[in-house]
């Protein structure tokens, strides 16, 4: 199966969404929180960098838990402008 190219909105998506979770990380390390969602810490490294900007649902909900932060709480804020700060988690 031939994947579509992501557009420039999704990258940038992607890279909102990996600045949030590391921002909620905080000083956890990233092996830690990796160990807590059930990942491995590149995929972690991954999704934080926004070299894995479309993440499936389930990997953001572990991820999500073992940083004790609400999905809907990640809705919005990466739905935000990036202008914005971000939130204190």
């Amino acid at each position: 199966m031939v994947r579509v190219p992501l557009t420039a909105e999704e990258r940038r998506r992607g890279e909102r969404l990996g600045a949030l979770l590391r921002s909620a990380r905080g000083g956890r390390s990233m092996v830690d929180v990796a160990a807590r969602a059930g990942l491995s810490p590149e995929t972690l490294r991954k999704i934080e960098t926004g070299r894995a900007p479309t993440p499936s649902f389930f990997t953001i909900a572990a991820v999500a838990a073992a940083l004790d932060i609400s999905l809907d709480q990640l809705v919005v804020a990466c739905g935000q402008d990036p202008s914005v700060s971000a939130p204190a988690w």
